[in-house]
């Protein structure tokens, strides 16, 4: 671990629709920056305008000047700013301003943005794990079949019905009614030569997703909440069962007992995981989501993990907390959430 660099600071945060929602996101960075006296730049991600080509842009910019990039939003938006930031040497400050914030909290980041800002000027660079899948970087999770699915349901009732997590409930269901699409995937490395038919495969990259569900136990008292998954991606594959049973595969998952299904979850670590779709559009493409945000990927798809692929502000000491919040929902149980706020649209 490293002291964070004395340079300035370029935060790139989530717009929103319309000038208020503008100025409701920025202002309280804007006031605690402003009181540090650290030299900053706030810069609008603008709606309706390709996001990956103004993140790359503000990060090049970013380089050139020595300053360290700053992502402000949700999951979506934190994940997409990294993306463009691993690899070109600048430093990643977050400050959470979504919905779940499973990145930061993993991090023991404040959800409270004047707080999350004195964190970080406060604290230390350190590298950090993440996943990718086919190159693309993902931050807490990736995911094929009924997931990708879902989010795409949710843009098409949002657009009509409004943004709500009853609406969010609505689309979920329809996307489990509707009979999800049954995966044959062949899985190979470390171990794991197998074909799987199965209508999701999920991939986290963090320890409190995997705690809410029941799939990772989590840590007693007195013991330290791991921040990362030890070097290693974490793999969840649910037998093809009926609807019914489905459903209530994802009610398991709200209430954290997923793992006590044995029969028809199968997970595993690992480091390297290859994935083939057959029969899938020829099994040359597939849909794939990371972080919230849907994407077409040429198969066959290749899962890594990658340790050192960001330089993150961290606090100091770094402090994480020991349970996830009883009112915030699981893995699965985001299904029936709406996306985080500031995810990609």
């Amino acid at each position: 671990m490293t002291p964070v660099p004395d340079a300035p600071l370029l935060v790139l945060f989530n717009a929103g629709a319309g000038r208020h929602a503008e100025e409701d996101a920025a202002q309280p960075i804007r006031a605690a920056l402003e009181a540090s006296g650290r030299a900053f730049r706030l810069i609008p991600l603008q709606p309706g305008r390709s996001l990956p080509q103004q993140i790359r842009a503000a990060v090049q910019q970013a380089c050139e000047q020595g300053a360290i990039v700053v992502a402000a939003g949700g999951d979506g938006t934190i994940s997409t700013v990294a993306h463009e930031v691993a690899g070109s040497g600048c430093v990643l400050g977050v400050i959470p301003q979504g919905t779940f914030n499973y990145f930061c909290r993993a991090y023991g980041i404040s959800p409270d943005p004047a707080e999350a800002v004195q964190q970080m000027l406060d604290g230390v660079v350190r590298p950090v794990q993440a996943g990718r899948v086919n190159g693309r970087l993902f931050l807490v999770n990736a995911s094929l079949g009924l997931y990708p699915q879902v989010l795409e349901d949710r843009e098409s009732f949002k657009a009509t019905l409004g943004r709500s997590r009853f609406v969010a409930g609505l689309a979920a269901l329809f996307s489990l009614l509707r009979r999800p699409v049954q995966l044959t995937l062949r899985l190979s490395g470390e171990g794991h030569d197998s074909v799987r038919k199965t209508p999701t495969l999920f991939v986290a990259n963090n320890a409190l997703q995997l705690q809410q569900t029941g799939l990772m136990p989590a840590p007693e008292d007195g013991q330290e909440q791991p921040s990362e998954l030890d070097g290693r991606l974490h793999a969840v594959l649910l037998a093809p069962v009926s609807t019914p049973r489905l459903i209530g595969l994802a009610l398991r998952g709200a209430f954290g007992t997923l793992g006590d299904a044995e029969d028809a979850v199968l997970h595993f670590p690992f480091r390297q995981l290859d994935v083939q779709a057959r029969g899938y559009l020829g099994g040359r493409r597939i849909k794939v989501a990371t972080d919230g945000e849907v994407h077409w990927m040429r198969a066959p798809l290749r899962f890594e993990v990658d340790n050192d692929a960001l330089q993150l502000i961290v606090p100091t000491p770094l402090r994480v907390p020991a349970e996830p919040a009883a009112e915030e929902p699981s893995l699965l149980a985001s299904l029936l959430s709406p996306l985080p706020q500031g995810a990609p649209a």
